[in-house]
């Protein structure tokens, strides 16, 4: 079994490893979230444990592009934050289990061979494609027509929302709940501005609109009017 160990501390990493790799597993270190994401999503692993902080790219967004992409790889985050709602956003983000520092490393073996028990994920998607419209959620870059689009975070998580759920009607509320984590009205036209910058940049240059408003109910990407 291939484990991936994506910790930035060399010294908890080398324990980790040393220990795996003495019950039989072949183990891969990864010393920052971004090279932990390249590799998990082109390599193949049985496994892997993610710490929580890290540098480039956190934990937390490694599991969630992971997870965006369709990967099934069993995770277990591993991270000093031991707080419920650190918990709670651990495995609401994709973990599959969570472990708290300082740990015991039978129990980190433990919690391994229990979710190893799980079927193999499947292999990792990390493109999304709508028409000529392109994402590459590893790179973060967006391209229309093969011509490149330069999006701030929160437009890139909006057009990814709209993009994963391609030729449906997504309301005000839905983006939100999703892009902003909002669970209430925040009474503003925050969506609507972001809508209009989005669009400007998807289809002004371009032949066909793909992002269209449905009045009264909120937006669609689809490549018809």
């Amino acid at each position: 079994m291939r484990v991936l160990i994506v910790e930035d501390d060399k010294e908890t990493a080398g324990y980790i490893a040393k220990g795996l790799r003495e019950a039989g597993y072949t183990t891969e270190i990864a010393a920052d979230g971004k090279e932990g994401l390249l590799r998990a999503a082109s390599e193949d692993f049985d496994l892997a444990i993610v710490d929580r902080m890290l540098p480039q790219v956190d934990g937390l967004a490694v599991v969630e592009t992971l997870r965006g992409t369709g990967s099934t790889l069993p995770i277990l985050f591993l991270s000093a934050m031991g707080g419920v709602d650190d918990r709670v956003k651990g495995l609401k983000a994709g973990g599959d289990d969570y472990l708290v520092k300082p740990f015991a490393f039978s129990e980190l073996q433990a919690r391994v061979e229990a979710l190893l028990r799980r079927p193999a994920g499947d292999k990792v998607e990390t493109t999304l494609r709508m028409a000529d419209l392109e994402m590459d959620l590893l790179a973060r870059k967006v391209s229309r027509k093969g011509e490149p689009i330069d999006l701030q975070p929160r437009e890139f998580k909006i057009l990814e929302y709209l993009m994963r759920h391609a030729g449906q009607v997504v309301t005000r509320t839905m983006l939100l709940e999703n892009v902003w984590n909002y669970h209430f009205d925040p009474q503003t036209n925050v969506v609507d501005v972001h809508i209009s910058r989005l669009r400007q940049k998807i289809d002004k240059d371009f032949d066909k609109a793909l992002l269209h408003t449905v009045r009264g109910a909120g937006y669609s990407l689809r490549e018809n009017g």
